[in-house]
């Protein structure tokens, strides 16, 4: 049986700073001296020789940082853009969920939107008609189903946008990080929904995110993607391994391309990691040794009732640790200006390994920001227990401090 999907040698050429504004006859011929003298826009590939095939029923997960190719990859799959080089082979329909409201009108209602994208993702009206109160229920939008879809927030789009692809009757699902713009349980829900469909109905997906913990829990091979190329491709523990020994483990500490929830009068900026003496920033932290986590925040509030949390999760996804202000009954005074908080942690207690870190901040009960997998740190092997030794990786997380009498 021949693969469901077949990338064979795809290139992808962009150009960096390219204008794709509509342009009149002056515009075009005024462009003509530059592409005359040479002038041209520099040409970068995005993605180069892509080589791989997935078979019927398999759940695969594109991974790699930002620019690495993933989006422009899933979107030549959806057929939005036709690679430069190479041809790709979908023997089956797909429904693709790239950016939210792509193939929706904002004049539109939810419900008109509904058959309107259904119908651009291949479904026949009698379909759509025969599935639309199933898309509308799972999408939690009911009440708003006949409002102008301009009106909805971008997590309404999403849902509603989701859902319809969710429902088609396809045999290829591509789904791009979109799920991070809805709120926690939503995405819970259509997690489940993606595994219903992978193992329950046999649909093959392909998944892009940021999330790693999610994509552990929802496919079983991966891609990763490195400057247009393919780094590796095979099970996704495998691949997500790699990633976070290719790249810099603190990779993104100023959260801007984090999940985000909460009224951000008071927010988190960015981090920094220091050593014992609190005069230099740390890549590698040391089982075993007492490491500094300096969180940065903005604020545009006076209080003295900010409570702040950090949870530790290894790569499994499995809570390791949480940390929290009122462990320690104190409460954080907070101007309003930009300031820091210090975290100190003795004896770092963990074992081998990458950890992802969420962090949260509150005021009076009431979330002010919640950045999920805000930054990753790794930890190497340490002499935790003082006695010469330099403890090597093994299934566990955590040192226990304990004696033998």
């Amino acid at each position: 049986m021949k693969p469901i999907i077949e990338v064979n040698h795809v290139w992808k050429e962009y150009q960096k700073g390219i204008d794709r504004r509509y342009k009149s006859l002056r515009d075009t011929l005024a462009g003509i001296p530059n592409k005359v003298f040479g002038a041209e826009k520099e040409k970068f590939w995005a993605l180069e020789d892509i080589d791989f095939k997935v078979e019927a029923g398999e759940s695969v997960g594109i991974i790699g940082k930002n620019g690495a190719g993933k989006s422009t990859l899933l979107k030549i799959l959806s057929r939005i853009t036709p690679p430069t080089k190479g041809e790709i082979i979908l023997r089956g329909r797909a429904a693709s969920l790239l950016e939210v409201g792509t193939g929706f009108h904002p004049e539109l209602t939810g419900r008109e939107n509904v058959f309107f994208n259904g119908s651009i993702l291949g479904m026949k009206h009698a379909e759509i008609k025969s599935k639309f109160d199933e898309i509308v229920a799972f999408s939690g939008v009911e009440s708003f189903i006949d409002t102008p879809l301009k009106h909805y927030s971008s997590g309404m789009q999403m849902r509603l946008a989701f859902s319809v692809a969710a429902h088609l009757d396809s045999e290829i699902l591509l789904i791009d990080e979109v799920l991070a713009v809805g709120d926690a349980e939503f995405q819970k829900k259509c997690i489940g929904k993606m595994d219903e469909v992978s193992k329950g109905e046999g649909k093959t997906i392909l998944f892009v995110s940021h999330d790693m913990v999610t994509m552990k829990n929802l496919v079983n091979n991966g891609i990763l993607l490195q400057k247009g190329e393919i780094l590796l491709s095979d099970k996704i523990d495998n691949c997500i391994n790699m990633y976070f020994e290719n790249i810099n483990s603190f990779f993104d500490l100023t959260f801007e391309n984090r999940k985000r929830e909460g009224r951000n009068r008071l927010k988190f900026t960015k981090v920094e990691i220091l050593n014992q003496n609190l005069k230099n920033v740390i890549n590698n932290i040391l089982s075993g040794e007492t490491v500094f986590f300096k969180f940065f925040y903005e604020s545009s509030v006076n209080t003295a009732n900010a409570k702040f949390a950090i949870g530790i999760s290894n790569i499994s996804g499995q809570r390791i640790a949480i940390l929290n202000s009122d462990m320690i009954k104190k409460s954080l005074i907070i101007d309003k200006k930009n300031g820091f908080i210090l975290l100190k942690i003795h004896k770092l207690p963990l074992t081998v390994g990458v950890y992802f870190i969420n962090i949260y901040f509150e005021i009076d009960a009431i979330l002010e920001d919640w950045v999920k997998q805000a930054f990753t740190f790794e930890v190497k092997g340490g002499d935790f227990y003082k006695t010469g030794v330099e403890y090597p990786k093994h299934n566990g997380n955590v040192f226990l401090e304990f004696d033998i009498v």
